[in-house]
C-alpha cells in the first residue's frame, strides 16, 4: 500500500507542475515547420545563428550578439534601403545574396552612417579606432579583456578572480553564495535550548 501511494503522489506532483518548458531548439524547429508551410525558409543562419524564418527583419536583428534594442531599428532601416524592401519583411524571404548583404551591413556599420557613439567598441585597445563586434568576435574580446584585468590585477580584476559582482552592487544581502551566515533556524535553537544553552539573541542576567 505504501509503494501504490508513493506512486500516486508522484504523480500528483507531475500534474502539478504542468507541462515541460519548451527548449529553444524544439521552439526553433516548431517555428520552422510553420515558416515552411506559408513558403518561408524554416531556419535563416545569421552571423554564426540560426534564427526561424518567421522572424521579421528588426526582431531578428536583435538576436544577434551584439545587436541591441537601440541598433536594431537603425541597421533595419539601413537594410530595408539598401535592398529596396520593407523592414518588417520576414527573414525567410531573404536569399543567401541578401543575408550576405545583410551580414555585411551588421559588421560594418561605420561605412552606412552610423555614428561612432553607438558602437560597442570604441577606442579599441589594439587598434585605437571605434568598431563594432558581433556573435563570436564580441564573446573573445570580452574574454581577453577578463583575462588583461585579471593579470594586471586592478580592481575589476580582482573581483573576477573572487566571482564578485564588479559593477559596484550592493552586496551586503545580495549576491551570496554557499551557507548563509547569521542565520540560526529553528530546530538549531531549539537543540540549544535543551541542551541548556541560552538561545541566540537572548540577553544575559544582569548581576546582581
Amino acid at each position: 500500500m505504501t509503494d501504490i501511494k508513493k506512486d500516486e503522489k508522484k504523480d500528483i506532483k507531475k500534474e502539478s507542475k504542468g507541462p515541460a518548458k519548451e527548449t529553444r531548439e524544439a521552439r526553433l524547429m516548431r517555428e520552422a515547420r510553420d515558416a515552411e508551410k506559408e513558403g518561408l525558409r524554416g531556419i535563416v543562419h545569421l552571423v554564426g545563428r540560426d534564427l526561424s524564418g518567421k522572424l521579421k527583419l528588426s526582431t531578428a536583428l536583435r538576436q544577434v550578439k551584439g545587436v541591441g534594442i537601440r541598433l536594431a531599428p537603425i541597421f533595419a532601416e539601413i537594410i530595408s534601403k539598401e535592398l529596396g524592401i520593407p523592414n518588417d519583411t520576414y527573414i525567410g524571404k531573404f536569399n543567401e545574396e541578401q543575408i550576405e548583404k545583410i551580414e555585411k551591413t551588421i559588421q560594418t556599420p561605420r561605412a552606412y552612417g552610423v555614428p561612432g557613439w553607438l558602437l560597442n567598441r570604441r577606442k579599441d585597445m589594439e587598434t585605437g579606432k571605434d568598431v563594432h563586434l558581433i556573435g563570436p568576435d564580441l564573446t573573445f574580446a570580452m574574454k581577453q579583456d577578463i583575462e588583461r584585468e585579471k593579470n594586471l590585477y586592478t580592481w575589476r580584476g580582482f573581483r573576477h578572480i573572487y566571482a564578485k559582482k564588479v559593477r559596484g552592487q550592493h552586496t551586503r544581502t545580495s549576491g551570496r553564495r554557499g551557507l548563509t551566515m547569521g542565520v540560526a533556524k529553528k530546530a538549531v535553537m531549539a537543540a540549544r535550548t535543551a541542551a541548556g544553552a541560552p538561545a541566540a539573541g537572548a540577553k544575559k542576567e544582569e548581576k546582581k
